[in-house]
């Protein structure tokens, strides 16, 4: 963990994330580990930050600390479970709150002489979340802020760098909450904020060189931000030895395969464009279900990836664009954080093959890839690009798949885009997409009965894609959009509107 100044000790909130993402935010570089996975604190580190937890300290199995967390070595703060976490440990009293408190308090009673209360004004909004509460501190701790219900909000062990809150300081509704971080982070624990982008880059290609040498690597090319940014490290450090894969499996947005092609040549990455169309529509071939279509389009993938990577001899590498959720998703802790999943889209192809993984990107969160992406130069059409699901299409055409309905859904989908771009809404937006709902309905043209496609169209605002909620798009624009791909695309007469949030929605309709 070189160069971490930062540790976060997760013990499975769901606001983990955020914690790293204010700290990052202040160009200091720090780490996410789970709470039981080192016994000590690595030299290098300047601060250690306990999270909260769905759990109670009373709990049988509730996650707990080693000891020399408390030694004093470094400045500690613990954030709503990791305080009463410190209480508890310090043989203090910590009780199930007589209601659950959750929502929007104010900070009062504030002890304006304590570093990290530092330009924090009286009345500080903060978001609260728990169901315990600390009513007695150890004798040595101080209390340094209350609300109207809450005696101890925060406190602190009077000798040490030991602090704890009862809020959540990461969160919006905090509204003082980063700059109560910035205080215990950069004031306290005095860290450097040297971690930027064009740092990282630097730090990366140096490492890729040590780490690869003159071996080969080969990269699966997606189009997207990710893969993108994790090709143009690589190629920077270790040039024509990386080898692109860029696979058209026919469930691309119109013209996609040939002018990201063309981007990427034009970067100077050595790239392979693979036309493998005709293989993928016959893998999904009478095929209905969601969960068997990606199954199919993964296995098929992998199929084709593994036949043209075999044309490059001497492959040493599988290069991922893995980032960093990917990587906290993967890990085992209790809790919310950490639903395990599988992140490589390349299922055993590594064993397969005896490649070994290299993942210039894991530790970056998505919007850390984009900052990076700029500093590289990457375009704007890249950079810029609205997420796209790993299936394509095949997800947003319900029911079976055929090519004529991917023509469709490529040409509406298409106007639908445009349409945002020439709006000056495409940027606004964070994911935006057609369905081709696979649903006929009646319609008149001209002087005949209709009974045609419907076609709905998607987008979203969000920041990570694990809550988001629907576009408040101008009806002038909604209109000129229907009427365009009425108008333009054969075969559909009806155009909808989503308006679900997510939850309980998915953003995806597969």
């Amino acid at each position: 963990m070189a160069n971490v100044q930062i540790l976060i000790l997760d013990f499975g909130s769901q606001y983990t994330q955020l914690i790293a993402r204010r700290i990052r935010e202040m160009n200091v570089y720090c780490e996410i580990v789970p709470f039981d996975a080192i016994s000590d604190i690595p030299s290098h580190v300047k601060g250690v930050i306990l999270s909260g937890s769905p759990y109670s300290v009373h709990d049988k199995d509730a996650p707990d600390i080693f000891s020399s967390f408390l030694e004093g070595k470094v400045p500690l703060l613990g954030i709503c479970y990791g305080a009463q976490l410190l209480v508890y440990k310090n043989r203090g009293v910590v009780e199930p709150s007589s209601q659950r408190e959750y929502g929007r308090a104010n900070l009062i009673n504030i002890n304006h002489d304590s570093i990290l209360f530092n330009g924090i004004p009286e009345n500080a909004q903060v978001w609260m979340s728990h169901g315990d509460t600390i009513t007695t501190l150890p004798s040595w701790f101080e209390v340094l802020a209350s609300t109207q219900n809450i005696p101890i909000a925060a406190f602190k062990e009077r000798d040490k760098d030991v602090y704890g809150l009862q809020f959540h300081p990461e969160v919006t509704h905090s509204t003082e909450g980063t700059q109560i971080l910035r205080n215990f982070v950069l004031d306290i624990c005095e860290c450097e904020p040297d971690w930027t982008p064009a740092y990282f880059i630097q730090d990366t290609v140096k490492e890729l060189q040590r780490k690869i040498g003159q071996d080969k690597v080969v990269l699966g090319l997606s189009g997207g931000v990710d893969s993108s940014v994790a090709a143009m490290l690589l190629h920077k450090a270790i040039g024509k030895n990386l080898y692109c894969l860029f696979i058209d499996n026919g469930l691309l947005r119109k013209n996609e395969f040939a002018e990201v092609l063309h981007s990427y040549q034009d970067l100077g990455l050595n790239v392979i464009g693979i036309d493998a169309k005709q293989t993928f529509y016959e893998a999904l071939d009478g095929i209905t279900d969601p969960e068997q279509k990606r199954k199919a389009i993964g296995r098929t993938f992998i199929e084709v990836f593994e036949q043209e990577a075999r044309k490059i001899k001497d492959v040493k590498w599988l290069a991922q664009g893995t980032i960093y959720p990917d990587v906290i998703e993967s890990m085992s802790v209790k809790g919310p954080s950490a639903t395990i999943k599988s992140h490589h889209n390349v299922g055993g192809l590594p064993e397969k093959m005896n490649l070994k993984i290299v993942e210039p990107l894991r530790m970056l969160f998505k919007d850390e890839v984009r900052k990076v992406g700029k500093e590289l130069q990457l375009p704007e059409h890249i950079l810029n690009r609205h997420p796209f699901p790993g299936p394509g299409l095949a997800i947003r055409i319900l029911g079976e798949i055929a090519p004529e309905k991917i023509m469709m859904l490529q040409e509406a989908d298409a106007i639908f885009i445009e349409n945002l771009k020439q709006a000056g809404w495409y940027n606004q937006v964070w994911q935006a997409g057609a369905i081709l709902i696979n649903a006929q309905s009646v319609g008149v043209m001209g002087d005949e009965r209709t009974y045609e496609q419907v076609i709905a169209l998607r987008a979203v605002t969000s920041t990570d894609g694990m809550t988001a909620d629907w576009v408040r798009l101008p009806y002038e624009l909604l209109a000129k959009i229907s009427n365009d791909i009425i108008n333009k695309v054969r075969g559909v007469n009806r155009v909808v509107y989503d308006i679900s949030s997510k939850p309980p929605a998915t953003i995806e309709w597969e």
